[in-house]
């Protein structure tokens, strides 16, 4: 069965797509997700602090070095997130995770690791309701290295076909059946890696790409952002401020919102070698917290470099709306692609 990561919404328009309809399922796929995650001491001393977790092996050093572990062990509980998380380029339409058979941590994990993960559908079945199927799934987290450091045995609830509130009561579009669409390539031993991005090949001019999913931006997000920014115009981060001149509405720093709509872009221009820079930005209207932004990006010229025989340039514009359809930013960019043939870091790194 093929799989593709765009949906057809239109001529040379194209609407990205996120996870399989139950009805794509079938036991014994085997799913190898992209991208990893490096995670830090810090990473791990957050989620421990956050949660109030007292167990000090996990955020005290000169314990830590007392054990047989011998540094700071990572939180369980944040390699059974980042796992899940991982997964969801594939199980990304699930209607919710109904339940764990089993989390077993069988092997340990700390900061400076990298961490993957790796699903088999050992079983599919009705749902309760007619909107969704369960998919039985045993997900594995692996090191760079291969180590496996636990293991995962879960149901989650899929959309079947069209039940997904994205898609329920509207014309379906159809699946954007092009081979440099495909969202997984295939190994030798039959596992499916996923793909993100397009190479420079198989860029088009002409072409736009809707992207998914949304960024709706929190408050607190916007007032931390607009304090580690250094930021210290009131409208950002002070309430009384905020309250008395702005009717309660705290501001998004425009280049908080340039950075974000920028990264939404990244599943379909993934294969970046480097972002050559923005040009003509705009800005014209602003963005609270509370408002949701979906961008969407054409390709307007490519052409071949001069200096770099690997990589090609593409021209790109991309804009970005809010929740009620407004213009809130656009610009174009430069951007430095790999080519299908190039010496690339996938196969070297687990990618395709």
């Amino acid at each position: 069965m093929s799989f593709y990561a765009f949906l057809r919404a239109g001529d040379a328009r194209y609407q990205e797509r996120l996870g399989l309809d139950f009805e794509e399922f079938a036991a014994g796929q085997r799913f190898r997700h992209r991208p990893g995650v490096t995670l830090s001491q810090q990473d791990n001393a957050d989620e421990a602090l956050d949660t109030l977790n007292s167990a000090m092996l996990h955020y005290d050093a000169h314990y830590a070095a007392q054990t047989a572990w011998r540094r700071p062990l990572v939180v369980s509980t944040l390699t059974i997130q980042r796992v899940i998380g991982m997964a969801s380029k594939t199980f990304g339409r699930k209607k919710a995770l109904l339940g764990f058979a089993e989390i077993a941590l069988t092997g340990p994990l700390f900061g400076g690791d990298t961490l993957y993960a790796e699903s088999e559908v050992t079983g599919v079945r009705a749902g309760d309701a007619p909107d969704h199927g369960v998919v039985t799934v045993a997900t594995r987290g692996v090191t760079a290295a291969g180590r496996e450091i636990g293991k995962l045995a879960y149901d989650v609830a899929v959309y079947v076909r069209g039940a997904h509130p994205d898609e329920a009561g509207r014309p379906a579009l159809p699946v954007a059946e092009e081979e440099r669409f495909r969202m997984y390539a295939a190994q030798p031993d039959g596992a499916l890696v996923e793909r993100y991005g397009l190479y420079f090949e198989d860029a088009q001019a002409g072409d736009t790409f809707v992207h998914f999913p949304r960024r709706t931006f929190l408050r607190d997000e916007a007032i931390g952002h607009a304090l580690r920014s250094l930021e210290v115009g009131p409208q950002f981060h002070d309430p009384g401020w905020v309250e008395a001149h702005a009717g309660g509405r705290y501001r998004v720093m425009e280049t908080w919102v340039i950075a974000a709509a920028t990264a939404l872009t990244t599943r379909t221009f993934g294969r970046v070698v480097a972002n050559l820079g923005w040009h003509d930005v705009r800005l014209p209207a602003p963005v609270h917290a509370g408002d949701t932004i979906e961008a969407e990006s054409t390709i307007v010229d490519k052409r071949a470099s001069k200096s770099r025989p690997d990589e090609g340039i593409l021209t790109v514009d991309t804009r970005a709306y809010n929740q009620r359809r407004e213009l809130v930013l656009a610009y174009r960019r430069n951007l430095l692609v790999y080519r299908r043939d190039a010496a690339a870091p996938y196969g070297a790194a687990g990618y395709a």
